[in-house]
Order: C-alpha cells, then structure tokens, then sequence
C-alpha cells in the first residue's frame, strides 16, 4: 500500500506562531487551549510549564497569560488587563481581523452575521467585538427566521468550507439592499481544503489527523469523506486500526492546522508498518 500526504497539510500560519510564543513563554498561563490540540498541549506543560486556565476569571496571581490562537471576548481581555497580568497575546492575525470588521460595521449601523459556531472560542470572541450584537449562523436555511435590517455586514469563522459561506453570501445578496461581504475564511483553511478534496478522489483510505475539538480539522474530515467514504479521523498513532487498510492500495493523510508535524510523523511511521 503506496502512503500520500495532501499537498497542503498541518501548521498553519497563526499556530506555528502561537506554539513559537509559547515557547518563548515559559511558565506562563493561557486562556483557554492554545490550539485544539491536546497532544501539543500537553508537550508545552511538560516541556515549557505552560498551563491551561480555562478562562479569564481564573487569571488572579498568573505572571503572564497567554491569549489563545482562536482569542478570547473583548470582556475577558479587559479583565486580564485590569488583573495586572503580562499579557501576551498568541491571537491569530486572521482571527483579529474579523474581530475590527464587526467592531467598526456595528458601530456605522449596521447589522453583523457570523458564519460560525456560536460555541466556538473564535466565534464568541468574534460576537463580542460587534457593538450592537451579532447573529451567528450555521447555515443558509438559518437566515429564514431572521429579521435583518438592509444594511448588513458578513464576516466567516476563518475555518468554514467556502461552498457554504458563498451560499449565505448568494441569499443575503438576493434579500437585502446592502450587503457588505468579508471573507475571512484564511489561505491556509482554503489550501488545505482543497488538497484534501484533491487527495480523497484518488485515495481508496484517508487519514485525516488532528484534535477531534478542532473545527479545521473536522471540517477536513467531512470534506474527505465526501469523497472517500473509508475516511478517518485520528488524534494519534495509537487510534488506527488495521482493518481500516485491508486491500486498499493508497492511503491518503492529511491533517489539521493545529497537528504538529512530530504527530504526523509517528502516524506515518506505524501505517508503513501495518501488514493486511
């Protein structure tokens, strides 16, 4: 069985960043998970004594916190700045952006829709920035029961599949007077998505590596599953199985942006070992 990774795969841009300040930022705290990564994660503990807070609240007596890759709500970072905590700030740039986006449309009237999870950490830290507010949707069948007025603004989680973010866009477009559209979907979502579409059309298994929490990496899964219908989605080494390869002949891996290459490696290494 031949082994073929994406084109495009693994770190991206915003978490080699974040892990490089973590690094550079020992015995420090973050605000929440620095990735969607719990392997990675528990390297910087070990290695760097950087600890976990899950929020703001719990920053009283922390040196130095760590604001995650996703950010965190303008309430928590005023918060930590009112502790007296070092701050230091591991924020993707391309989440920061759609954070001023929804600040300055809000404050010029208009009403701001997120394309996202409202669970998620970027999203909710995204919502806050919105002065008058912000509604989030999932998806285009959403925007039926919402009232909107005709001047909009639309930003998008910067991990969304942009099939489904041109749809919202198609309707808003077709429903409203005005619409100010921002993609925020980043290069790096973008390149890995279609690498990984690219490499499930020809592979007979995909392995698709990366926190089970982290929404590029499950919205790769999904994308690689819509072409191969044997794909999987593993945090590590010791979640394959080897039925998962009897016959096939190529075996695709991909992997999160938040999968560090050490991870990727070990996968690698005990597929080539696998005998079916």
């Amino acid at each position: 069985m031949k082994i073929k990774l994406a084109n495009s795969y693994g770190f991206c841009f915003g978490v080699k960043r974040a892990i490089k300040i973590a690094e550079n930022s020992k015995n420090a705290s973050t605000i929440g998970p620095l990735i969607h990564n719990n392997e990675e994660i528990n390297r910087l503990k070990v290695n760097f004594n950087v600890d976990t807070l899950e929020d703001a609240s719990q920053a009283d007596g922390v040196k130095k916190a760590i604001i995650r890759t996703h950010g965190i709500t303008k309430g928590d970072l005023n918060t930590l700045k009112n502790s007296g905590t070092e701050i230091i700030d591991a924020t993707c740039p391309y989440v920061t952006k759609p954070q001023q986006i929804c600040e300055q449309m809000s404050s010029e009237g208009y009403d701001v829709v997120i394309f996202g999870d409202s669970n998620h950490p970027e999203v909710k830290g995204v919502q806050s920035y919105a002065i008058n507010g912000a509604r989030v949707i999932n998806s285009v069948g959403d925007l039926e029961d919402i009232r909107l007025n005709n001047k909009i603004a639309i930003v998008a989680q910067t991990t969304r599949k942009v099939e489904e973010f041109l749809k919202i866009v198609n309707y808003l477009t077709t429903h409203y007077k005005e619409v100010r559209v921002f993609n925020t979907i980043c290069n790096a979502t973008f390149e890995n998505q279609d690498a990984a579409k690219e490499l499930a059309r020809e592979a007979d298994v995909m392995i698709v590596i990366g926190g089970k929490n982290s929404s590029n990496t499950k919205q790769l899964f999904s994308i690689a599953k819509e072409s191969c219908i044997d794909s999987f989605l593993i945090e590590n080494e010791n979640e394959l199985k080897n039925e998962w390869f009897k016959d096939k002949n190529l075996c695709g891996i991909t992997a999160g942006a938040s999968t560090p290459d050490w991870i990727i490696e070990k996968v690698i290494g005990k597929i080539s070992k696998i005998k079916v």
